[in-house]
């Protein structure tokens, strides 16, 4: 089984939030904070704020650890660091993405009151995250263990 240490940036500009649509027809198509790998050793938060320039064209700064996200399946288990980031600067660009297999295909701004279709990484977006915002996160919130759809 492969292990996976990853990291996302939750970034809320004027009510809305920043995700990406990773899709490609008969296998995936979700919305998702912008995110991923660790590389090296490289810090968290700093892997949290170059995937967001990467994937969105956007710069961020990361700010605070908002969730601690496990997920598994049968090849794979991943643990990932939600952070609150701040906008700094950029326009929405998703051409620059580096990932080999990734399929992004679109970034976008997302009222938190109406997030797109279908499924929407990650999983608190929908339920707990303006609460938590609001809250401002006194501390990481640990997320319950879940098999992965994608």
């Amino acid at each position: 089984m492969i292990h996976r240490i990853s990291c996302g940036a939750l970034v809320v500009r004027d009510g809305k939030i920043l995700l990406v649509r990773h899709q490609q027809p008969g296998l995936h198509d979700f919305w998702v904070a912008p995110g991923g790998g660790v590389e090296g050793t490289e810090e968290l938060a700093r892997a949290a704020e170059r995937e967001t320039l990467e994937e969105a064209g956007i710069h961020v700064v990361a700010t605070r650890l908002a969730y601690i996200d496990e997920g598994w399946n049968e090849a794979q288990r991943i643990l990932k660091f939600w952070f609150l980031a701040d906008y700094v600067s950029g326009e929405l660009d998703t051409s620059a993405n580096p990932g080999e297999g990734e399929f992004i295909t679109e970034a976008g701004w997302f009222p938190l009151d109406a997030l797109p279709e279908g499924h929407v990484f990650p999983e608190p977006l929908r339920t707990r995250f303006p609460r938590d915002l609001a809250a401002g996160f006194p501390g990481a919130i640990k997320l319950p263990l879940r098999k992965l759809l994608f």
